[in-house]
């Protein structure tokens, strides 16, 4: 079961079914685009987006920054970069952390976050990042229906973040002692807490990891 928000819960579910899962998708959030201003673009060397939320729904501002060069997280931030009208766009492995290591190896020295209202802050010793939230992730007010029905079929629940992991451990109104989770990192699944079946970390903090390591499970279920 996918609870990311949208449209990432698809793409995550196609990637699923060609490794041959039933995929069900619940997203615990809805994205919207946030009000912001479009600093200087000459105070930077290059532009970051660690989401394709953040090219989806930056606005108009984003014009006037295209003619940066781009760093993005993953095939979907690069297409939806290309698509808000990057030129110029690099493209990382799927996690903050390794993409900021690549901007500070080709030597940028101020890089402009366009990112979420809730993200995880990213630090590199070479770079100055400077974050300016262009979108929000709007938490669900109780567990979606789809995944309420999940859950009682004995759904494995894939937590993409630690705030997913949070809030489906506070919307979660069924046992814990039957219901699997697969999370992204150690720190979503700290963020889940105890009393699940089972809590299982993915190797890397990527999708493909994530569903990599969902395909093991199911497996090893069925078995």
């Amino acid at each position: 079961m996918i609870l990311r928000p949208q449209p990432g819960a698809d793409e995550s579910a196609e990637r699923a079914r060609r490794q041959g899962l039933d995929t069900r998708v619940a997203p615990l959030f809805v994205v919207s685009p946030i009000p912001w201003d479009k600093p200087d673009p000459r105070l930077f060397d290059a532009v970051v987006m660690t989401s394709a939320n953040a090219a989806r729904h930056g606005g108009r501002h984003l014009a006037g920054l295209s003619h940066l060069p781009c760093y993005a997280v993953g095939e979907a931030t690069e297409a939806a970069a290309r698509g808000a009208g990057f030129e110029t766009i690099r493209t990382g492995p799927s996690d903050g952390i390794s993409l900021v290591a690549q901007v500070a190896h080709d030597d940028v020295k101020t890089a402009l976050h366009l990112c979420g209202r809730h993200h995880g802050r990213l630090v590199h010793p070479a770079v100055t990042l400077v974050e300016i939230p262009v979108y929000e992730s709007r938490a669900a007010g109780q567990m979606p229906e789809a995944a309420d029905a999940a859950l009682r079929e004995g759904a494995l629940a894939l937590l993409h973040s630690s705030r997913a992991a949070a809030t489906f451990a506070k919307l979660c109104r069924q046992p814990r002692g039957p219901i699997a989770l697969a999370a992204i990192s150690e720190a979503a699944a700290a963020a889940a807490g105890s009393g699940w079946r089972h809590v299982a970390v993915a190797p890397e903090p990527r999708d493909d990891s994530l569903l990599e390591l969902a395909a093991k499970l199911c497996q090893t279920d069925r078995e």
